[in-house]
C-alpha cells in the first residue's frame, strides 16, 4: 500500500495560501463605470436577504425587459482589473462586464448589476468569508426583492446574467426561495464551477496536486465551507426557468465533465450549452459575451420578447 505523501514546508505554504484565497478573496476595485461605456446609469444600493448593503449601477433602457446582473469569486460589476498588481498575479487578463451591459442596453434591455458581498463596495459578511453561493444566494434573493418591490421595475419582464459563483448563488437561491424566481424568463450563466474542481486543477499547476485533503482543511480553518458543498451540482435540478450556459472547454481551471455534468442535471428541456474553443484561460469566458454578445441577446430575445 502506497503511504500518503506528506507536503513539504514550502508546500504547505502554497496550501495554506491557497486555503486562504479561495475562502477569502482579496477585493478588486470597481475601476469603470457605465458612463466609461456611453451608457448613462443610476447608483443603487439594496440589502441582502439577510440585510448585507449591496451597491448596484441600473442602466436604463427604452422598454419595459430587464437583466440582473452579478458576477464571478475575486470580481465585481466592473470586472477583474487583470492587469494591474497585486491582481494579475492571480490572472492577468482586464475583464470588463461593461461590454456585456453595453450589448444588453444596445439591444433593449435595463440592466441592474450589483457586487456580491465581501465584493466591489458592497458590505462586509460572513467574516469576509465566501461560499461559491453558499452565502451569496442571499444577495440574488436580495435583488430579487428590490426589484419586486420596486415601483417601476416590479411589472418588467426579467431575465438574469449570473456567471461563475454568481450562476452558482442563483441557482441555491432557486432552491431555497423559489417563490422569488416565478417571473424569470431566462437564466444565463457563463461558467458554473465546482469549487473542487477548481481548486484540485490550480493545485496541479502549482506543484501540490496531491493535498487536496490539506487543501479543504486550510478553506474551513479560513470560515469557509468544505469544497464538496461548493457546487452547483446540489442544486441545478431545482432551476425552472431556460437556462444558457457557456464554458472554456480546454480551461486549465475546470474541467469539461464538472459543467456537462451541471448541465445535465438540469431537469428543464429548454437548456443549452455552448463550448469556447481556442483558449485554455478562463478568463476569456468571461469575457465572450462582452466581445461575442449574439448568441446571449439572441437567447434573451427569444425567451422575453
Amino acid at each position: 500500500m502506497t503511504e500518503k505523501p506528506i507536503p513539504t514546508e514550502e508546500q504547505m505554504a502554497i496550501i495554506r495560501s491557497m486555503g486562504a484565497a479561495n475562502n477569502r478573496p482579496q477585493r478588486s476595485p470597481v475601476l469603470k463605470t457605465p458612463a466609461d461605456y456611453g451608457m448613462d446609469y443610476e447608483d443603487v444600493f439594496f440589502p441582502s436577504l439577510d440585510g448585507v448593503p449591496l451597491e448596484a449601477w441600473f442602466i436604463p433602457a427604452d422598454s419595459e425587459k430587464l437583466i440582473i446582473c452579478n458576477h464571478p469569486l475575486t470580481m465585481n460589476r466592473y470586472g477583474f482589473p487583470g492587469h494591474l498588481d497585486p491582481w494579475k498575479q492571480f490572472a492577468p487578463i482586464e475583464v470588463e462586464f461593461n461590454n456585456v451591459y453595453k450589448a444588453l442596453h444596445d439591444a433593449g434591455y435595463n440592466v441592474l448589476t450589483y457586487d456580491m458581498r465581501n465584493h466591489g463596495m458592497s458590505g462586509e459578511a460572513n467574516g469576509g468569508v465566501t461560499g461559491y453561493g453558499l452565502l451569496e444566494w442571499r444577495d440574488v434573493a436580495g435583488a430579487q426583492l428590490y426589484v419586486q418591490g420596486h415601483e417601476e421595475l416590479k411589472d418588467m419582464t426579467v431575465g438574469l446574467f449570473n456567471p461563475c459563483a454568481g450562476g452558482n448563488a442563483a441557482m441555491v437561491a432557486m432552491t431555497k426561495r423559489p417563490d422569488l424566481f416565478t417571473d424569470i424568463k431566462a437564466f444565463v450563466c457563463p461558467q458554473p464551477c465546482s469549487s473542487h474542481i477548481a481548486l484540485d486543477e490550480i493545485a496541479k499547476l502549482q506543484g501540490v496536486g496531491d493535498f487536496l485533503e490539506e487543501l479543504d482543511m486550510e478553506g474551513r480553518k479560513a470560515g469557509g465551507f468544505p469544497i464538496a458543498q461548493q457546487t452547483p451540482h446540489h442544486f441545478a435540478a431545482d432551476v425552472k426557468v431556460p437556462m444558457f450556459i457557456i464554458q472554456v472547454r480546454d480551461d486549465l481551471w475546470s474541467r469539461p465533465e464538472d459543467v456537462q455534468t451541471t448541465f445535465n442535471l438540469l431537469t428543464i428541456e429548454d437548456k443549452k450549452l455552448f463550448w469556447i474553443d481556442g483558449t485554455t484561460t478562463r478568463f476569456d469566458g468571461y469575457n465572450y459575451f462582452g466581445e461575442n454578445p449574439e448568441q446571449m441577446v439572441a437567447f434573451f430575445d427569444a425567451h422575453m420578447n
